[in-house]
């Protein structure tokens, strides 16, 4: 069995618009895509680490645990052998707490695949592929998200296209996630479970034609 480690926050956990609620694993992207993986006769599992409010490399003055420097080698090293890490970060990175533009929060995000790079796993153990996925563009923030992202749309354009330039200069895989759905129109910043399918398609697509699983695993 191949696995697949998704390194990612709220999007990615699938918090509910405008509420405390999580979506089920099936509706959730990460679920969409075993499935469809499953589907097509790879012997794959998708094991979730999704935090609400993670940030790349920053701290939340508020809550313990939100700086996703910390803590992801081990992830790694925990989760070995890895086919594949989805890094799907940054858009905590544009809260109010913070001053960050779309540069910063991609050089966050490089930060981590240096991470993962450097993850010490165990001996004869292959190091895993990196697929950075854009999250969907900030919208103006609305409800409950209106207070923590003020100004985010702003500060976090063009943040798909400095997440690509990473990716190459790393030589990783890419996709953006904005051009599969928007964000949730309910907060702007989320996302509802017809996207959550639209987004877990996309990317099952890239990871199909990408041949990272190869046929060891169907």
């Amino acid at each position: 069995m191949q696995q697949i480690l998704v390194y990612g926050d709220s999007l990615s956990w699938g918090i509910i618009p405008n509420t405390r609620q999580r979506l089920v694993f099936d509706q959730r992207w990460p679920g969409v895509l075993e499935n469809i993986l499953k589907a097509a006769g790879h012997s794959v599992r998708v094991i979730e680490n999704c935090l609400n409010g993670r940030r790349t490399v920053w701290d939340d003055p508020f809550k313990e645990g939100r700086n996703g420097s910390r803590g992801l080698a081990q992830a790694i090293e925990m989760h070995s052998p890895l086919q594949l890490v989805i890094l799907v970060l940054g858009t905590n990175d544009f809260q109010g707490t913070h001053h960050n533009d779309a540069l910063l929060a991609a050089q966050g995000v490089a930060r981590l695949v240096n991470i993962v790079r450097q993850a010490p796993i165990e001996p004869g153990m292959a190091k895993p592929e990196i697929l950075i996925v854009a999250p969907p563009e900030i919208v103006e923030p609305r409800g409950s998200m209106a207070a923590k992202f003020p100004g985010a749309a702003k500060r976090s354009a063009g943040f798909a296209l400095e997440l690509a330039r990473v990716a190459d200069e790393a030589g990783i895989l890419f996709l953006d996630g904005g051009g599969a759905t928007e964000a949730s129109a309910v907060d702007g910043i989320h996302l509802d479970a017809e996207q959550h399918v639209l987004l877990g398609e996309a990317i099952a697509r890239k990871v199909s034609v990408s041949g990272v699983l190869g046929l060891s695993g169907r």
